[in-house]
This record gives C-alpha cells, sequence and structure tokens, in this order.
C-alpha cells in the first residue's frame, strides 16, 4: 500500500468515525473467510458494519473524533464494528461472539463515552431503536382505545335505559 492509499484510508477511516453513534473494537483472530462473510452479513441485517482495520493508520484516524479515546484498543488483529444506531452494531457484535468464540469483543464507545466489555454486553440487551419506538407508539394507542370504550359503555348503557324507558311509557298510555 502506497503512501496515498494509506492517506485515504485514513480520511475514509476519519469520516466513518465522524458519522458513527457507536463503535466496537474487536479482536477477530482464527476466524475464517467464510465465518468473517457471515460476520459481514449479519452486521448489514443489523443496519451496521464491520471493518478489518491497520492498528497504525486506525489511530491515526482516531485523532480529531469523538472515539480518540480507544485509541488504546487497537493492538493485535482488530476490527471495528459501527452504525448510526446507538445499539445495532454492539446487538451484532455480542451476538457473534456468543455463537462463535474467535470473535472478542474487547470495548468501545458511544458517543465520547467509551464502554468496556460488560458494558457492550448490556447495551446489546437494550431493544433497537426501531422496537423503542413502536413500544412508545403501542403505549400511547392502548389508553386511547380503552377511554373510547369506557366512554362508548355509559352511553350504551344509558341509551338502554332510556329506550326502556320511552316503552314502558308508551305502553301504559
Amino acid at each position: 500500500m502506497d503512501r496515498t492509499q494509506k492517506e485515504g484510508l485514513v480520511a475514509s477511516l476519519h469520516q466513518t468515525f465522524k458519522d458513527a453513534s457507536i463503535v466496537v473494537v474487536t479482536h477477530y483472530s482464527g476466524l475464517t473467510v467464510a465465518e468473517m462473510g457471515v460476520l459481514r452479513n449479519k452486521m448489514r441485517e443489523a443496519g451496521a458494519n464491520f471493518k478489518v482495520t491497520k492498528n497504525r493508520l486506525t489511530r491515526r484516524a482516531l485523532e480529531g473524533t469523538q472515539y480518540e479515546g480507544l485509541s488504546g484498543m487497537f493492538t493485535g488483529p482488530t476490527a471495528i464494528a459501527y452504525s448510526e444506531d446507538p445499539v445495532a452494531a454492539a446487538k451484532a457484535a455480542v451476538s457473534f461472539s456468543k455463537e462463535n468464540k474467535k470473535l472478542i469483543v474487547l470495548g468501545g464507545a458511544v458517543g465520547d463515552e467509551q464502554l468496556d466489555t460488560i458494558r457492550v454486553k448490556a447495551l446489546a440487551a437494550l431493544p433497537s431503536l426501531d422496537d423503542l419506538r413502536a413500544k412508545i407508539i403501542s403505549m400511547l394507542q392502548t389508553p386511547a382505545t380503552r377511554i373510547v370504550s369506557v366512554l362508548q359503555t355509559p352511553a350504551g348503557q344509558v341509551a338502554r335505559v332510556l329506550g326502556a324507558y320511552g316503552q314502558k311509557c308508551q305502553e301504559g298510555a
């Protein structure tokens, strides 16, 4: 790789770090090409990306970004998982690491807050942004349907009482 290619790679990674909501740092030692393909597919399905990185170039790309504190994690065979959704990359990486022990989650960061392995796993246990939105919408709709049914029930009862009273009056007259 010549100097211009390295500069292009550093600029590309720098932009990736600027755009990402979360970065998860992993070790991938021993993963086969086929396993890496499966991992990348799972990342794509979750809305995340997975990239094998060159440590020295990645540390240079981290400079001036909110993830600069992660530079100490880039030793050995490292790769990053990143996404705009603050949960997607963590969820996909942790899920794959449970299935395949060759992928080790080292840590990560959400914004300028660094996360150790335990906190990345806790973040992965959270529901995704779409799941949370769906729950909020259902919670907002449920009380409205209950209110409508509560309001309709007395009105129906009043109508039946008035109908019965009217029928009784007609019979008596």
